[in-house]
């Protein structure tokens, strides 16, 4: 049975065909995430080291690291930032410093930067998975000798020279070649992982069943394991974690082994909560006025004041129950147990009580 082997210096992440779903944490990217990219560029890595955290308490099992930042401040100074291949490398290696001093989570190195990955590459404890290589020929020449000489997986994404293709079969066949050209290195097919490329199902009605299918096909016929950018799906929509929740159970029973996606519901903020408890004064509701914000959301079904599973999360950890990959059902009961509120404590027992 194919397993991709991921390690850091002390955890190890498995993905396979009878294994539990690999949740690969995306936070860490500042594309479009303006605030992070602004607080990179002045060496403030706070927000990067809190959200590798709270992916890990989510539920993440591997943490994506990108280095795609655009330092436009620094550029106006120096005209080398204007090149990602010169901020790249060395973010990347902070980036992970970072992330290993605050976490043992596994990790995947994600650049389109040759440089950023050997960076990555060298900083990395353990295994890291690589993301990523496609069927284009300059790419495969570029990043396949860096998977054999660092014996790391690799995320092979099914677009090549001619770009996406809207045929499964097309993407199928780039998917096959890297394969193949990954063996001629001496990389085995359990260390490459697919993405087929889910497409927007607002632009393409058939993208569900197209990835469906495409991920048995890899399955069978490639024995590989597979991974997606798993919000990828829902673009555009309204509601999209209502998709992604059922998006992701039916591709881990078409045989889908890891995502790429955010694993953390993010908190209520205090503008969030002003605003409703604003409505709820309105209509005459008066709060007692002990209750503190956290109370109040989960009352009024807002959510949380604190990072937390989302339900995209549930959806995985009920599915991985439901096809017998969470033994016991442990990680699901463990998941909807309740903790006891602050200063409360569990009950301790009483000694043996006499007749």
């Amino acid at each position: 049975m194919t397993r991709t082997i991921i390690e850091s210096k002390t955890k190890t992440a498995v993905m396979g065909f009878d294994e539990p779903f690999c949740v690969i944490g995306e936070r860490i990217n500042p594309t479009g995430r303006k605030i992070l990219n602004e607080e990179l560029e002045r060496g403030d890595f706070s927000r990067v080291e809190a959200d590798a955290i709270a992916q890990v308490a989510a539920g993440a099992t591997v943490l994506d690291i990108n280095s795609g930042a655009v330092f436009s401040n620094k550029m106006a100074e120096d005209p080398r930032y204007a090149d990602n291949n010169f901020v790249e490398p060395t973010l990347m290696r902070q980036l992970i410093e970072k992330v290993q001093a605050v976490t043992d989570c596994p990790l995947c190195i994600d650049s389109s930067v040759p440089g950023a990955l050997e960076n990555g590459l060298a900083a990395a404890e353990g295994r890291p998975l690589l993301n990523s290589v496609t069927g284009e020929e300059e790419r495969l020449e570029l990043v396949l000798p860096l998977v054999k000489k660092y014996n790391v997986p690799v995320v092979a994404i099914s677009n090549d020279d001619t770009g996406i293709s809207e045929d499964p079969d097309v993407r199928f066949a780039v998917a096959k070649k890297i394969v193949e050209r990954a063996a001629d290195f001496g990389i085995p097919a359990h260390d490459i992982v697919v993405d087929p490329l889910v497409m927007p199902i607002g632009a393409m009605g058939t993208a569900g069943l197209q990835v469906f299918t495409l991920v048995r096909r890899l399955r069978e016929e490639l024995g590989v394991n597979t991974t997606c950018g798993a919000s990828n799906i829902s673009f555009g929509l309204p509601n999209r974690h209502g998709i992604n929740n059922a998006f992701l159970p039916m591709a881990m029973t078409a045989g889908m082994t890891s995502a790429i996606m955010n694993p953390v519901a993010l908190p209520v903020g205090p503008k969030k909560i002003a605003e409703k408890k604003a409505e709820i004064a309105a209509a005459g509701i008066i709060l007692p006025e002990d209750m503190d914000d956290e109370t109040f959301v989960t009352l009024f079904g807002l959510g949380s004041t604190k990072p937390r599973a989302g339900k995209e999360m549930e959806a995985i950890l009920a599915a991985n129950f439901l096809t017998n990959n969470d033994d016991g059902g442990g990680a699901w009961i463990k998941h909807n147990r309740v903790a006891p509120k602050e200063g409360e404590g569990r009950a301790r027992r009483g000694g043996r009580r006499r007749g």
